[in-house]
């Protein structure tokens, strides 16, 4: 049986205790014999700030460089509010990206049946939702240079951001998408803003291209992305995945897991380029949530989205799409049997807390695995 390494990064907040849960279940999946992890942790944001004044060092940016896949917490909090901005802890993940060339960021937005009551929206607007996300992560505006604030004297201020895509970036993260389509509902909608911005023009211009070069057999359909986040809202079962840059996808994500009810239960992946030798690519998996500082340490914490996020990587890193099914089947059914965290707590349904929801969807697939 191969040996996989993972690096586990739990971070600041609640990331110490969702990753609890995942260790977990790394625990039980190797004394059964189903899989063979060796893990290894290291500090990320602002931990690592407290003990080396980085928010990673290179030392553990190494062990993420030789490891198979990256699962990664949360970082960030109060505390480190006021430490200077090239450390403060979101620049440990944002390393991590770039360093590990991490173009691809899958979000998936699913609608539990248990839950659909739990999104702000109407029942049969969000019940069987299933939408692919997928933002290009490592170039745009959060990259482009320069960046820079400039005194121009006499109290003002200039404040200059660059978004900014080559041919390459766009294509990549185009067939990702596609790709992705192939094997859900075959649709792709490519979201830009290319009546204002030249960079929305060529991200259309490429997507299209690729589409006719090697996916023609898929559907493409294009809008703006201010009118796809109307539509997200409006009528989001219309869509199966949705492509788009680094800002419009931070937002457009953001805004398709509040249709799910919670952000306690959306996961991520963060995908490199497949080596063309090995077939294996470099990835960090993470919950969507922040580090929710007010309610760390209390035992609050949804530990779906991390357990989700090592569903993902059991998925896109170690060809294991049978076990992640079971484990997104353990979740779904651990909902419809009524437990909840405070955080998707109704009423009618059970109260637990992080360890008691980790615990019941590791009974759960065991029984589905037995």
């Amino acid at each position: 049986m191969a040996t996989h390494k993972l690096l586990l990064l739990p971070g600041d907040g609640i990331g110490p205790e969702v990753m609890a849960e995942v260790k977990r279940l790394i625990g039980w999946l190797n004394a059964e014999g189903i899989a063979h992890f060796e893990t290894e942790q290291g500090l990320v944001g602002g931990a690592a700030y407290d003990a080396d004044k980085l928010a990673i060092t290179d030392a553990t940016m190494a062990l993420a460089q030789a490891s198979d896949a990256v699962i990664f917490g949360a970082v960030g909090g109060p505390k480190w509010d006021q430490v200077p901005y090239e450390v403060r802890p979101e620049a440990g993940l944002l390393r991590l990206r770039k360093d590990m060339a991490l173009f691809a960021n899958l979000r998936p937005a699913i609608c539990y049946p248990a839950l659909a009551e739990a999104s702000s929206l109407k029942r049969e607007v969000v019940e069987g939702l299933d939408i692919m996300i997928v933002r290009e992560l490592t170039g745009g505006v959060y990259f482009g240079e320069p960046k820079t604030i400039t005194d121009l004297g006499n109290g003002q201020k200039r404040a200059i951001d660059t978004q900014v895509y080559d041919t390459f970036e766009i294509e990549r993260i185009a067939r990702v998408a596609f790709d992705l389509a192939r094997k859900r509902r075959n649709k792709v909608t490519s979201m830009e803003k290319r009546n204002v911005m030249k960079s929305g023009v060529l991200w259309n211009e490429v997507v299209t291209q690729v589409h006719a070069r090697e996916y023609g057999d898929v559907v493409l359909e294009h809008q703006l992305a201010d009118s796809g986040g109307m539509n997200l809202v409006k009528t989001p079962k219309q869509f199966d995945v949705i492509v788009t840059d680094n800002l419009f996808g931070d937002m457009l994500s953001d805004i398709a897991a509040m249709l799910t009810g919670s952000l306690g239960l959306l996961p991520s992946a963060s995908l490199g380029q497949v080596d063309a030798k090995t077939g294996e690519r470099k990835a960090l998996y993470e919950p969507v949530h922040g580090s929710a500082p007010d309610i760390a340490g209390k035992g609050l914490a949804n530990p779906i989205a991390m357990l989700a996020s090592f569903a993902m990587a059991l998925r896109y890193s170690f060809d294991m799409g049978a076990l992640a099914d079971k484990l997104d089947a353990a979740i779904a059914a651990v909902l419809a049997n009524g437990l909840r965290t405070a955080d998707i707590k109704s009423e009618g349904t059970t109260a637990v807390s992080t360890t008691q929801m980790g615990e019941a969807i590791v009974k759960e697939l065991q029984a589905l695995h037995g």
